[in-house]
């Protein structure tokens, strides 16, 4: 369970997060600090992923003893939600007036896609809880004003942010998995695709894999699909269910 703060009761990692909590001016070791402590375990997960952030490590990293660390952050959960914070950026500017919910929403989740993208390790993090600290409660601020004016309920607006951030973490997620994959075996995308057609070729038949068969049949696998494609086509499913949805109760 995580340390809470003696003055307001909440987590460590909030409070430290938000600003709450006072970080001391002077280490044990002259220049150390919390942000340097932060850089050293980002750069640590950003080189070597992040099963590589330990206090261990990052004390090497800055020449310290573990212990030393423990007068700046208190666990590794917190340092967590101090690195996520470190790297995610502000929102993006809001959509023009006028330029409606969908339009909002998209901007949204392309730019959550792109800084997952830019530090696949966020994605390594286990969820613990809802958005809490300063920038993530800045994103879900943004997600619910494009959301005004639908005619939906707040507890349905979460709901919808909650939908489309979960497709962008499991997408990105899915894209990063494939890469690693492909990258380690030395094969191009399009070469991965043509070996699973003639996989798939070997294993089925027309009689016991009619809808399998349909689809080597076609050009459905002849050749892979841009990362971007996929990713606008399944953002765009689940933006025309939020229409309908929105049709119905708005």
């Amino acid at each position: 369970m995580a340390a809470a703060d003696e003055d307001t009761g909440l987590p460590v990692s909030l409070a430290t997060a938000w600003g709450f909590r006072a970080r001391p001016s002077k280490g044990p070791k002259p220049g150390l600090s919390l942000d340097r402590i932060v850089a050293a375990a980002v750069g640590a997960a950003a080189a070597e992923g992040i099963g590589a952030v330990s206090m261990g490590r990052v004390a090497k990293e800055l020449a310290v003893s573990p212990m030393s660390l423990y007068r700046y952050v208190g666990a590794k959960d917190e340092l967590y939600v101090l690195m996520q914070e470190a790297v995610t950026p502000a929102p993006p500017e809001p959509m023009p007036e006028g330029a409606g919910w969908r339009a909002g929403l998209t901007r949204w989740a392309r730019a959550q896609r792109a800084f997952f993208h830019e530090n696949l390790w966020l994605l390594r993090i286990p969820v613990s809880g809802p958005p809490a600290s300063p920038k993530s409660v800045a994103w879900m601020e943004y997600g619910l004003e494009t959301l005004d004016g639908t005619g939906l309920d707040e507890g349905t607006k979460l709901g919808v942010i909650m939908l489309v951030s979960g497709y962008v973490r499991n997408e990105a997620t899915l894209m990063s998995d494939l890469d690693a994959a492909y990258t380690a075996r030395g094969h191009a995308p399009d070469e991965v695709l043509r070996r699973y057609q003639r996989t798939l070729a070997a294993l089925t038949d027309p009689e016991r894999h009619p809808a399998v068969t349909r689809v080597l049949e076609s050009d459905a696998l002849d050749q892979a699909d841009e990362p971007d494609a996929d990713f606008e086509f399944g953002l765009g499913v689940v933006l025309d269910g939020v229409a309908a949805l929105i049709a119905r109760r708005g």
